[in-house]
């Protein structure tokens, strides 16, 4: 699963937002779970790349609702989905 497989609106949210956000998310360290996530997946052999985007496909759908419904960041959510990865059951249920 890729972050092109994630719905999306071109005018409100676009892969490049996605992946700075989470640049951003490593360079704080917040949520820690991030940092943690990408070393997790990139020590059962995924590369950088391939984990940022695992990554993405947790974040996007919680920026889409911030952006598109006006909804609050759920970070608890967030946290959960990033646990999950490399599954993705979130996106089947869309």
């Amino acid at each position: 699963m890729t972050i092109e497989n994630i719905p999306q609106d071109d005018d409100l949210l676009d892969q490049a937002m996605v992946f700075e956000v989470i640049e951003n998310q490593l360079a704080d360290n917040y949520p820690k779970q991030v940092k943690e996530t990408l070393l997790r997946l990139t020590m059962k052999g995924n590369s950088r790349e391939t984990a940022i985007e695992l990554i993405a496909c947790a974040l996007a759908p919680e920026m889409e609702a911030v952006i598109e419904q006006q909804q609050s960041f759920n970070l608890e959510r967030y946290v959960s989905h990033l646990a999950l990865l490399p599954d993705t059951p979130w996106l089947a249920e869309e």
